[in-house]
């Protein structure tokens, strides 16, 4: 008494699946059955067949321009960009800094662990930049990150006849 095989419905698999479990349907069968219940598996999975994937619903070409224009026009609102570059190295007082670009000389940049410092040796691969402050507190691969400010100390009649450093305290 052979029993009847189960039917299988897979309606993800593609052609190359399909084939593919044909052959490891029909080894396990000639393997491991007796040849009168070979044929009945291998004709059980004639019966898979996959799926039509369901039609996608149609966007009319007005509303896809329509869609694409409002996120092309908003999407300089949505995007603030800092540029950030990477500490190669720190010695003396002195960072260099490699991917800051646009850097201006003058300009104040800020480190990741809060100190600051003003970016002065423009060259071509990295950026030389004087650090305010204790530059121990700088490690190699720190992040560095422009202010897009330029460094100035602020005067006035408060300041008349004191003496001050380079950041005015």
């Amino acid at each position: 008494s052979s029993q009847a095989a189960p039917v299988f419905a897979l309606p993800t698999l593609g052609p190359p699946a399909r084939t593919m479990l044909s052959r490891l349907a029909s080894r396990s069968a000639l393997a491991g059955r007796t040849p009168a219940a070979a044929p009945a598996f291998a004709a059980a999975t004639r019966h898979l067949h996959a799926a039509r994937p369901a039609l996608a619903a149609k966007v009319s070409p007005a509303e896809l321009t329509k869609i694409l224009s409002e996120r092309i026009a908003n999407f300089s609102d949505q995007q603030d960009v800092q540029e950030v570059g990477r500490v190669l190295s720190v010695g003396d007082g002195i960072a260099r800094i490699y991917g800051l670009k646009g850097v201006k000389a003058g300009e104040m940049v800020e480190f990741s662990s809060g100190l600051k410092g003003m970016a002065l040796n423009l060259e071509t691969d990295n950026v030389g930049v004087v650090v305010f402050g204790d530059d121990r507190a700088i490690v190699e691969g720190d992040s560095v990150k422009c202010t897009g400010t330029i460094v100035d100390v602020p005067i006035g009649p408060e300041l008349l006849g004191r003496v001050v450093d380079a950041l005015g305290v």
